[in-house]
């Protein structure tokens, strides 16, 4: 795993929900072989990417332009970023995947930007949780019952 000390500046927003999600890179590769039957092999998890959407003030936008260029030389460093996953709001390692799409003016003076995001590791819990799912699916009723008082019998 990389890390950077380039955050996204924290007084833009978070991404919208139009659009949002994860795309993962695969995993495995098959090989077929003569017999009919395929081969797998597991293969090291490579990038994410994400689709993310902003609405910003006019200020905002031109904040935003300006971080681009300058703070991560217009999209080519790595830096974090608050991104929404099944595990929660975490703070990934990021890069644009291309260049920014926008702004578009909406509405009277907001402005739409767009782009893609590579994430440099999938946000996962950590590794040996998934061969107990039920811990994950059933944590809230665990933590009521960690954390309530109960009457005395």
């Amino acid at each position: 795993m990389i890390s950077t000390d380039i955050d996204f500046p924290a007084d833009l927003p978070l991404p919208l929900r139009e659009g949002y999600g994860f795309k993962h890179a695969e995993t495995f590769k098959r090989t077929p072989m003569q017999s009919g039957r395929s081969r797998y092999r597991r293969i090291p998890s490579g990038p994410s990417t994400v689709s993310v959407y902003w609405i910003l003030r006019q200020n905002q936008a031109a904040a935003f332009e300006a971080w681009y260029r300058d703070s991560i030389n217009d999209g080519a460093d790595w830096f974090n970023f608050k991104l929404l996953s099944p595990i929660g709001m975490v703070t990934t390692v990021c890069h644009f995947k291309d260049v920014y799409e926008g702004p578009e003016l909406v509405g009277l003076s907001s402005w739409r930007i767009s782009a893609e995001l590579e994430v440099w590791s999938r946000p996962l819990l950590p590794p040996g949780w998934g061969n107990f799912p039920e811990f994950i699916t059933g944590a809230s009723i665990f933590d009521i019952a960690m954390n309530q008082k109960w009457p005395r019998a």
